[in-house]
């Protein structure tokens, strides 16, 4: 069978944007799109640039984006994408600086790696964890920095300092690790509480859903908040947000939105006066409960579920 694959091209030196170009391929049964693009360059244009290595799903270096989402080459079936898609269309991973055709520069990426120090940082930690400590990552640490979650990452789509989905769940794996002490891992949890870091993230959940690994980026940077709100870091907006949230449920039984943004901003003049216009317009949209309101019957069973959640 014959099919049209669509690629974008792109060399900064020659090109003033990005353009597609349309090959024409006999596939086979069995052929990946990694399969087909080598055979493009090999056989129909020796300049189409790519990168690879393994060919196995383990080094990551084939990841790009494929039919509009993120995926590593080397697994991703052109059989299935042409049933699913109609077609075959190729381009370079989204957000990040092109070097030529489907490369991208992962200088950026790999910059945040390191700016999360992913090593352990007590030179007198205990022995090595046994298989318990090892459960304890949640399968973060199957992670092959193939940047699909960066480039996946609506946060870092208008924000490319934000540290990313990578970045923070390799910070959890080392705030899991039962080798670092208390010490380290409070100022490695202290380090991801400003701008850019853990509480920037939008839960959009896309990282989760393009990860090849199963790594679940989402789900870590939430147990990294968890850890740090347990370790006592809870003055960022991010984290009074989330203890207010529980707050008010296990109080009312259920959000009160009147009362919500009061427990984002603390004790501050200053900021209650700069959302008092949210709060009169959610008054005129009916969105401030009536303090003469019935209460909600049953709220000690909300309380219970969160104190077992809790425990």
């Amino acid at each position: 069978m014959r099919l049209a694959f669509t690629i974008q091209r792109y060399n900064p030196e020659l090109d003033a944007a990005p353009h597609d170009e349309t090959y024409r391929l006999d596939v086979t049964r069995g052929m990946t799109v990694l399969d087909a693009l080598i055979r493009i360059k090999n056989e129909l244009d020796g300049r189409l640039t790519f990168r690879y290595s393994c060919r196995s799903a383990i080094c990551g270096s084939c990841s790009m984006t494929i039919n509009g989402g993120e995926k590593l080459a080397c697994r991703t079936s052109v059989r299935k994408e042409w049933e699913r898609h109609g077609g075959i269309t190729v381009g370079p991973l989204r957000h990040l600086p092109v070097l030529k055709d489907l490369s991208v520069d992962m200088g950026s990426f790999w910059g945040k790696v390191r700016a999360i120090e992913p090593w352990l940082r007590d030179e007198n930690r205990p022995a090595a964890a046994g298989p318990a400590g090892a459960a304890r990552f949640h399968n973060v640490d199957a992670c092959i920095m193939c940047g699909a979650c960066v480039a996946a990452c609506t946060v870092h789509e208008v924000d490319k300092s934000f540290l990313g989905p990578a970045a923070l769940a390799k910070a959890y794996r080392f705030v899991a690790d039962p080798r670092e002490s208390g010490h380290a891992r409070d100022a490695r949890l202290a380090t991801l509480q400003g701008p850019t870091g853990m509480w920037d993230c939008t839960r959009c959940n896309f990282c989760v859903e393009v990860c090849p690994k199963d790594v679940q980026p989402m789900e870590a940077i939430i147990r990294l908040r968890r850890a740090s709100i347990e370790a006592g870091h809870d003055e960022t907006g991010g984290a009074r947000h989330v203890v207010g949230f529980r707050d008010l449920v296990a109080r009312f039984g259920r959000l009160n939105e009147a009362l919500m943004p009061l427990k984002v901003i603390g004790w501050s003049l200053r900021k209650f006066l700069h959302i008092l216009p949210l709060g009169i317009r959610m008054l005129l949209k009916g969105k401030v409960p009536n303090p003469l309101h019935s209460s909600m019957d049953g709220p000690e069973r909300v309380r219970a579920l969160l104190e077992r959640d809790r425990r």
